[in-house]
C-alpha cells in the first residue's frame, strides 16, 4: 500500500520519511518548494510543486495510485494568506470557499477538499510515538515557586489561545501574558516576548482540545531553544502527549547548555 506524504518545512515530515523508509513503507512525496527539505528525496520517489498548485498535487497522487496521504511539516501561514495571486484556479476556488482563513480552518477544509477526491488522510502517529514528548521533566527540574506557577497559568492560557485557533504558544512572566503567538509562529513569538519581558520568562505551547493528530500537532525543536535563548526566557512547558520533540538528543544537550528548563505537562 502506498502512502502519499505532503511535506512542508522542518525535521518533522523528514522523521516520518525516515521511520517509513525503514519500515519499507511505499512512499510517494509531494514536498512542497521553499518549504521542504532536499534530503526528503532520500525516502521515497519525489515531486517539488509550490502549495499554490492544488491541482497538479492532486494529480500527481491519483497517477501514482496513491489513496492514503500524511500531511506534515509547516507551510508558512502568512505565504498562503499573502500569495493568493500565484494560486492555480482549484486553489483560489477553495481558499474563497472558507468562512475564515485561520490555520485550522485552512488545513482542516485542505483534508476535506481531498477527501471528496477519494483520498483518506492516516494519523502519522504510528510512525513517530518516539518523539513524542511524555510527562515529566525532560531537562533540569524547577525550584523557583514563581516560574512554577507561570507555568500553570501559562499552560492554561496557551490552551484557551490554541482553541481559539489564534495559535499554540504564549510567553507569559510573573502571571502577565506578555506575548501570544499569531501569523508570525513560534519563533518570532517567543523573540518578541524577550524583548518585552526581558529575562525570565516561560514559554508554553499547548495542542487544540480534541487535537486532530492528522495535523498542525505541535512541534519543538533545538530552533525553539535557540529563540529561547535570545529571549533569554526560563522555562519551556509544551503539553504532554500531543507535541512533538526534534533531534532529541541534540535538544537536550542544548538544553543544558543554555540552562532552560523543559517539561511536558498533562493539561
Amino acid at each position: 500500500m502506498k502512502v502519499g506524504l505532503i511535506a512542508g518545512w522542518g525535521d518533522l515530515p523528514l522523521t516520518f520519511a525516515r521511520e517509513a523508509y525503514e519500515n519499507n513503507q511505499d512512499l510517494v512525496i509531494v514536498a512542497i518548494k521553499s518549504s521542504a527539505s532536499k534530503e526528503i528525496e532520500r525516502y521515497g520517489k519525489t515531486y517539488w510543486f509550490s502549495f499554490t498548485e492544488a491541482q497538479k498535487i492532486i494529480d500527481t497522487f491519483k497517477n501514482e495510485n496513491v489513496k492514503n496521504l500524511v500531511m506534515l511539516g509547516r507551510v508558512d501561514h502568512k505565504s498562503i494568506l499573502f500569495h493568493f495571486y500565484k494560486f492555480d484556479e482549484r486553489a483560489k476556488r477553495f481558499l474563497n470557499s472558507l468562512k475564515d482563513k485561520r490555520a485550522k480552518s485552512i488545513l482542516h477544509s485542505i483534508i476535506q477538499e481531498l477527501e471528496k477526491e477519494g483520498f483518506e488522510f492516516i494519523d502519522p502517529t504510528p510512525y513517530l510515538k518516539s518523539i513524542i514528548v511524555e510527562e515529566g521533566f525532560l531537562v533540569n527540574d524547577i525550584k523557583d515557586e514563581n516560574l512554577k506557577k507561570d507555568v500553570e497559568f501559562g499552560m492554561k492560557i496557551a490552551k484557551e489561545v490554541a482553541d481559539l485557533d489564534i495559535g499554540q504558544t504564549v510567553v507569559v512572566k510573573d502571571g502577565v501574558v506578555i506575548a501570544v503567538e499569531g501569523v508570525e509562529g513560534t519563533d518570532e513569538c517567543i523573540i518578541r516576548g524577550g524583548k518585552l519581558a526581558g529575562e525570565g520568562s516561560v514559554v508554553c505551547k499547548a495542542a487544540r482540545k480534541n487535537q486532530d493528530m492528522r495535523y498542525d500537532v505541535p512541534v519543538i525543536g533545538p530552533l525553539t531553544l535557540e529563540s529561547m535563548k535570545k529571549a533569554k526566557a526560563k522555562v519551556l512547558a509544551v503539553e504532554a502527549g500531543k507535541t512533538y520533540l526534534l533531534e532529541k538528543d541534540k535538544f537536550i544537550r542544548k538544553a543544558k547548555d543554555y540552562g532552560i528548563t523543559v517539561l511536558g505537562v498533562k493539561v
